[in-house]
């Protein structure tokens, strides 16, 4: 195997693991999540074993179900690149005292007042 290709593999792995780990937070089964995602139960079960590559259309769908930006799972899957945080994002990130969810929904706030061009 080349090493873009276990590149490929690992990042989809990890993908997988950040939707299977969102899901297990909010308490969704796999089966409730595909059905607020709108894709099947052996589709989401296989994206979160990282046996398949999700487009940015299912991964907006899991987003949603899951209630988090679909840009996290953008740049989760390689679609996005990262945007540099501000010091504002990168404080609210590094925040102990609150959940992931909560920290992702301080940063959507901000971000929808202060927007970037990209």
């Amino acid at each position: 195997m080349s090493a873009p290709t276990d590149a490929v593999e690992a990042r989809l792995r990890d993908l997988g693991e950040f939707i299977r780990d969102q899901r297990r937070n909010d308490r969704l089964s796999l089966r409730k999540l595909s059905e607020l995602a709108g894709i099947s139960n052996p589709y989401l079960s296989q994206i979160e074993r990282g046996l398949r590559k999700p487009s940015a259309e299912i991964l907006q769908g899991i987003a949603k179900g899951l209630r988090i930006s679909a840009e996290t799972l953008y740049v989760r899957a390689g679609i996005l690149d990262e945007k540099s945080e501000s010091d504002l994002e990168a404080a609210i990130m590094s925040d102990t005292t609150i959940t992931e969810r909560q920290k992702q929904t301080l940063v959507d706030v901000y971000r929808s007042f202060h927007p970037t061009g990209s």
